[in-house]
């Protein structure tokens, strides 16, 4: 099972946003951090559905140190919160 970082980002006080550095345009959201959490498998689901469509596959995850190395991504991680998501959830990697 993998786990992706995710980036919560709270900028707009009505709605929190959620993004994975490792899948560029993977994006979940919601009211507040919770939901946001909740529809991020669902916002992967439907990224590797799109990947696996085109042929290709999810690509590897990195870890929260190689992103914070990674010049593009180590503002982000110190200024926002990051997260781990698993890739499948549980739920599907028991089926």
């Amino acid at each position: 099972m993998a786990q992706y970082v995710a980036i919560i980002e709270d900028a707009d006080p009505d709605v929190i946003s959620l993004w994975f550095p490792d899948l560029p345009g993977c994006i979940s959201g919601g009211d507040d951090v919770e939901e946001a959490l909740e529809n991020a498998p669902e916002a992967l689901a439907f990224y590797a559905q799109e990947l696996i469509a085109d042929g290709r596959q999810l690509p590897p995850p990195r870890t929260l140190a190689e992103l914070e190395a990674d010049p593009e991504f180590a503002e982000d991680v110190r200024n926002h919160t990051a997260v781990l998501i698993e890739w499948p959830p549980v739920s599907e990697a028991m089926e």
